[in-house]
């Protein structure tokens, strides 16, 4: 894996082959940061990273100049592999070993942009648990997006917060907006 843009664009990452991970391949992480830079100046975001894995998606806000990350997972592996990859490369991310779950039912913080990339073995009902537990507990600020990656035959549409997908190879992204939040 590699962060394609900013401050550390081109920098490869090689994570160890015993985290239970799947990194967002470099193909869909383009397009979804084509996305999410277009929406919201990237830099002034606070961000939620669930499910981090590796770190991926995290190292790629740092790079482009995000300054509050959050990341949440719940394998002590990959959550130790996280914080030796962001002390390497000089990122303040804020590290949580936590099930996810249990997380968003207890945190008082608010996002503007939280992203999340859970097995994709998860049942449809757990995916969608995802979105109702952050809009019922309002963890997303105004104009505040979701995204949840996941396979191409797992369906979110049904949550009151979807509003569109985009696919990318094997990955799909949901977006969800709510309309409340600070």
């Amino acid at each position: 894996m590699r962060i394609i843009s900013g401050k550390h664009k081109g920098r490869r990452i090689l994570a160890p082959k015993k985290l239970p991970v799947r990194p967002t391949k470099d193909m869909a992480k383009e397009g979804l940061f084509n996305i999410l830079s277009n929406r919201y100046p990237l830099e002034e975001a606070v961000v939620l990273d669930l499910f981090s894995g590796t770190g991926n998606i995290a190292y790629e806000f740092a790079s482009r100049g995000t300054k509050v990350i959050t990341v949440v997972d719940n394998n002590i592996s990959c959550v130790q592999f996280i914080t030796k990859t962001a002390r390497e490369l000089g990122l303040d991310i804020r590290i949580t070993k936590a099930n996810v779950f249990s997380f968003l039912k207890k945190t008082q913080a608010t996002y503007d942009i939280i992203f999340a990339d859970p097995p994709y073995h998860l049942s449809v009902d757990d995916f969608l648990q995802l979105p109702y537990l952050i809009f019922e507990n309002e963890l997303l600020r105004r104009n505040g997006l979701l995204v949840v990656e996941h396979a191409p035959q797992t369906d979110l549409s049904g949550s009151p917060y979807f509003t569109e997908q985009r696919k990318y190879g094997s990955s799909v992204f949901s977006f969800f907006m709510g309309t409340h939040g600070i």
